[in-house]
């Protein structure tokens, strides 16, 4: 990946390039016209010598020629300062105007990361569908396509998280920083919009509408079949734990029922508009409802995880308990210097108020904060010269810190219409954390941090959005454009698509081939 310094390097080239062969030409005009001056003299010596000779002297071609030469170089000079002076102003016609304020280059490299990381999504919500249909080896172009894509993000999202975190002084560092992550974020949308057209060929929605219908229905059908049981496990989280336990899945059983909702309204007029043969309008319908069905499952699917996740977590804890009083009954060993004694006493306060939560008593306890609260007081107990190290921790550890990523990234998927660049940063730094080989405790409980944080910022950024269920739209359709499903609340809203910032908005009533340009996110994200 290429610098944004080394990108203009062309450019300037180019330039030079220019200069070189307009100071070569004037060059040759001077040593022409030098050259032919001892013609000229001799010419004029001739004339002197012969007086009243008849003809055309050589002094009569020369002069001439000498006063071609002149203007040319004359000519050439200018023309040279001309190109110098509009290269160098700062007025809007030049070629080198003032850099982009540094205020306005933070904002597009937030736009971008919203864009790419919305593109990133829908791709692989559309690719999972033409997977079903046709195969993963079909499909292994745009697989790739899209795994370029979202390794340019994760390295614009580092990039940002860095940026974020160190807030350099350097003005220059900070500005070659939002220009590389413009830069990958370009490059990614660039690809996805390369391999745009032929995702849609290989779908061909308009020819296998039949099939694909027939596929979005079934599975529309499988997921209001488990809504019930959603919620049975949804009302057995809230009587065996307290509502902290439940509150990242509390609304997700309505919410998937919005979106059957607007699934079923979109997927009656893809079928009423095959029946009609109007192709292109039933392949946007469909496309609508295909993104609809997708996070309706996501929803259900998260009730269903996290009723398991505290399953698993209040079956680890007392195991976690004895590591950490393993690790209090080690560090009271050691000589009581620095802050050593402090942590053995905030460890031993954590231990002890859990396993009295946890010992029952008629009140309901949080088994994953739990294990993240023992975790996170017995790990300043460990010192790297003893063993085991983190291992036994490391394995209490995970468990919530999946939790907590896979929640916020399903958070972030559903409500991608609203969710800005900050808490899609926290989020993607989580993600690459606790996908490091081999993972160590430190970055597992960061990861854990990192999701918390962006689940945060993620709600606060749908609370500035406004709620989408209260307005005047009906069918679903505000719940749909704060999923990113469709790109605006408009009667002919185009849905998200594979593809670019280009090509994402191409799924609308006016065909398939339409490619409507995009220089936005969906929705403008709030928040800085």
């Amino acid at each position: 990946m290429t610098s944004p310094l080394s990108r203009s390097r062309p450019r300037r080239a180019t330039s030079h390039i220019a200069a070189r062969v307009a100071h070569a030409v004037l060059g040759g005009l001077l040593a022409t016209g030098w050259l032919l001056l001892p013609v000229a003299r001799a010419g004029a010596d001739e004339v002197a010598a012969a007086p009243g000779q008849g003809g055309t002297s050589t002094a009569d071609l020369v002069l001439p020629l000498v006063a071609v030469v002149a203007a040319g170089a004359l000519a050439a000079y200018s023309y040279i300062r001309r190109i110098r002076r509009a290269r160098t102003r700062t007025t809007p016609g030049g070629a080198t105007a003032h850099p982009a304020p540094f205020a306005e280059l933070d904002r597009r490299a937030r736009q971008s990361l919203v864009e790419i990381d919305d593109c990133v999504r829908t791709g692989a919500e559309e690719l999972g569908w033409a997977e079903a249909q046709f195969g993963k080896d079909a499909v292994e172009t745009y697989t790739a396509a899209l795994a370029f894509a979202r390794s340019e993000l994760t390295a614009s999202f580092r990039l940002r998280q860095r940026l974020d975190d160190t807030v350099p002084d350097d003005d220059l560092v900070k500005r070659l920083l939002l220009e590389e992550i413009a830069a990958r974020c370009m490059e990614a949308g660039r690809r996805l919009d390369a391999e745009a057209a032929g995702f849609d060929l290989l779908r061909a929605l308009e020819r296998t509408l039949p099939a694909a219908l027939e596929s979005a229905e079934a599975r529309f059908r499988e997921l209001a079949a488990r809504t019930p049981a959603a919620e049975a496990a949804l009302a057995e989280l809230h009587e065996r734990y307290p509502p902290s336990a439940s509150l990242p899945v509390a609304g997700h059983v309505e919410q998937a029922k919005d979106r059957l909702v607007f699934a079923t309204t979109r997927l009656n007029q893809a079928r009423r508009s095959l029946d009609r043969g109007e192709g292109e309008r039933a392949s946007a319908h469909l496309r609508a409802a295909e993104g609809a069905v997708d996070q309706a499952g996501l929803f259900l699917d998260g009730v269903f995880r996290l009723s398991r996740e505290l399953a698993s977590a209040a079956a680890r804890l007392p195991g976690a308990l004895r590591d950490a009083e393993a690790e209090l009954a080690a560090a009271r060993g050691l000589p009581a210097v620095g802050a050593l004694p402090g942590r053995i006493a905030h460890a031993a306060s954590v231990v002890a108020d859990v396993r009295r939560e946890s010992a029952g008593g008629g009140h309901p306890y949080d088994p994953l904060d739990a294990l993240r609260r023992v975790v996170d007081a017995g790990a300043p107990l460990l010192a790297e010269d003893r063993v085991p190290v983190d291992r036994p921790f490391l394995d209490h550890a995970l468990l919530p810190a999946r939790s907590v990523v896979a929640l916020a990234s399903d958070f972030v998927t559903t409500h991608r219409g609203a969710v800005g660049a900050e808490a899609r940063t926290r989020l993607s730094e989580a993600e690459r954390r606790l996908a490091l080989a081999p993972c160590a405790l430190v970055d597992v409980r960061h990861a854990d941090a990192l999701a918390r944080e962006a689940e945060q910022l993620a709600e606060r950024d749908v609370r500035a959005y406004g709620n989408p269920y209260a307005g005047p739209e009906g069918a679903g359709v505000g719940g749909a454009v704060l999923g990113g499903i469709l790109l605006d609340d408009t009667p002919d809203a185009p849905a998200a698509s594979f593809g670019g910032p280009r090509t994402r908005g191409r799924g609308g009533f006016r065909g398939a081939g339409n490619r409507a340009v995009r220089t936005g996110s969906a929705m403008p994200p709030p928040g800085p």
